[in-house]
């Protein structure tokens, strides 16, 4: 069969016919210039909207420097942004979860471009996403220099939107994370998370779904908020506070970022086979967000710990005599601290051995 004709037209078609704004795109770039320039820092040369973002690591200051690299998402918690229109903070959760990566080396983030794509370009709502993402970026100390905005009428639906990240830092050649002192008895230290971060979403997702729960009705864990608001909260930057303490008492040997697969997957990626850690579960300060899982999707507690960070959204191994010194430099700097267990030797069996019960109040 021959393909249907078109009628005539007296004029030619547009790229805007087919979807994609060419002019909207401009505009944005004009609009978030500015929230780039508030991240500046040293190293940053030309300007935002060139080819490529042009860095100039010599004038950091590092004196034999190794460029470390992340890149990520935020997952389903995307969805949640969408269905309730809550874009402002889920930048922060793009950048979060590639400085968190780079400071577990013991890297200082420099710079971080996003990509975000859409069906058809909003500009309002992709203007709140990337303040977000510059935001996220001043929590960091990186500069925000550059990115990638795409729409691709067709392969999203409209509405839809998806975000990535990439974050580049550098650390001093000696200075790298984690170090090849680790021994038995060292201490692990939890630093509390803001919630679930930006991990296991999709099994929240399907909880809240079977529990006829919508984003606008109370969270069953935070009557003060709805549940998209509560679920949508920022994953923390731990950043500024973790260099200082690195860097003041030069005790800390490794860093965890918990992300998904929780204490039980992401604790052996930074220590030898030869040791293992043991933890308390007694000791974890489980935030609400995870009794609410655990009861609403009757979820067993080995599969909390495997999906979620369980309120450890990130871990510090440091010796026993440097416990309090740390724990009292990350806490001046903001954050909540709780020693969770040690590392010990490992002959057999798996690398995170669990200790007592979670407290999830059922």
């Amino acid at each position: 069969m021959a393909p249907k004709k078109t009628e005539s037209r007296e004029s030619g078609m547009t790229y805007r016919e087919a979807g994609v704004d060419i002019d909207a795109g401009a505009a944005l770039v004009e609009a978030i210039a500015p929230l780039a320039a508030r991240t500046a820092r040293p190293g940053v040369m030309g300007r935002l909207g060139g080819f490529g973002g042009l860095f100039d690591v010599e004038a950091t200051g590092f004196r034999d420097p190794i460029l470390v690299a992340a890149t990520d998402g935020v997952g389903t918690k995307l969805k949640i942004a969408i269905e309730t229109g809550g874009h402002d903070a889920i930048g922060i959760d793009l950048v979060a979860m590639c400085v968190n990566d780079l400071v577990v080396q013991g890297a200082e983030p420099l710079f971080f471009l996003d990509y975000f794509a859409s069906s058809t370009l909003e500009p309002e709502h992709a203007e709140r996403i990337i303040a977000g993402v510059a935001k996220g970026c001043e929590l960091a100390g990186a500069a925000l220099i550059g990115g990638e905005t795409a729409e691709m009428p067709g392969l999203y639906r409209e509405g839809d939107y998806d975000l990535a990240g990439f974050a580049v830092g550098a650390a001093e050649r000696d200075k790298l994370l984690p170090r090849d002192d680790l021994a038995p008895g060292d201490t692990l230290i939890a630093i509390a998370s803001s919630g679930a971060h930006a991990n296991g979403f999709s099994l929240i997702r399907k909880i809240a779904s079977e529990s006829g729960l919508g984003w606008e009705d109370p969270a069953p864990f935070d009557k003060n908020l709805t549940l998209g608001e509560a679920l949508l909260t920022p994953t923390r930057i731990y950043v500024k506070p973790l260099l200082d303490a690195i860097r003041r008492t030069g005790a800390i040997k490794a860093l965890a970022h918990i992300t998904g697969g929780g204490l039980t997957d992401n604790l052996p990626r930074v220590f030898p086979d030869h040791l293992g850690a043991s933890i308390d579960l007694a000791s974890l300060a489980v935030p609400p967000v995870f009794h609410w899982i655990a009861e609403a999707g009757n979820v067993e507690a080995s599969e909390l710990l495997r999906t979620f960070n369980m309120g450890a959204g990130m871990v510090a191994v440091t010796d026993a005599d440097n416990v309090e010194a740390v724990c009292a430099l990350l806490e001046s700097g903001g954050e909540q601290t709780s020693v969770i267990g040690v590392l010990e030797p490992r002959s057999d069996g798996a690398p995170v051995r669990y200790d007592g019960a979670l407290g999830l109040g059922r």
